[in-house]
């Protein structure tokens, strides 16, 4: 695989390093499960908050390599929680989901007093990406 390009690394902050939606798969007992998500791009991750004791965290405690989709995008990673939304070493990148998901991130749905109100990273590790016409074979920190 190619070397992940600084051209390549420019289609995905420009297509993901917002607010965007991805598929996430996940499998339990050898047993696919996909699922949307809202999720932000950024050095090779994708950021998502979710539920400590969503089915999807279960399923990457179990087994943490996952499948995502997004425009013209795939690719494989491992899942990994950041743990507590609100805890202090992740002030950081929860700063900057408070500010990407701002369109919806106060409507309630999210308890952010829950300890299970988590980030979840996905670790990209190799990925296929389309952009006018070129193909990019990610290869995500030289894996």
């Amino acid at each position: 695989m190619k070397e992940f390009s600084q051209e390549a690394e420019l289609v995905m902050i420009e297509r993901f390093g917002k607010d965007t939606i991805i598929a996430l798969a996940t499998t339990e007992n050898g047993m696919p499960y996909v699922r949307y998500v809202n999720a932000y791009y950024e050095n090779g991750a994708f950021y998502i908050i979710t539920h400590a004791l969503s089915n999807r965290m279960q399923h990457i405690k179990d087994n943490p390599v996952v499948a995502i989709a997004g425009e013209w995008f795939t690719a494989h990673g491992k899942g990994v929680s950041l743990g507590y939304f609100g805890k202090t070493e992740n002030c950081l990148i929860a700063d900057k989901l408070k500010k990407v998901f701002a369109e919806w991130i106060d409507n309630g749905h999210t308890d952010f007093d829950d300890e299970n109100t988590i980030i979840l990273c996905i670790q990209l590790t190799e990925g296929i990406l389309f952009s006018h016409g070129t193909r990019y074979d990610i290869d995500f920190f030289g894996n």
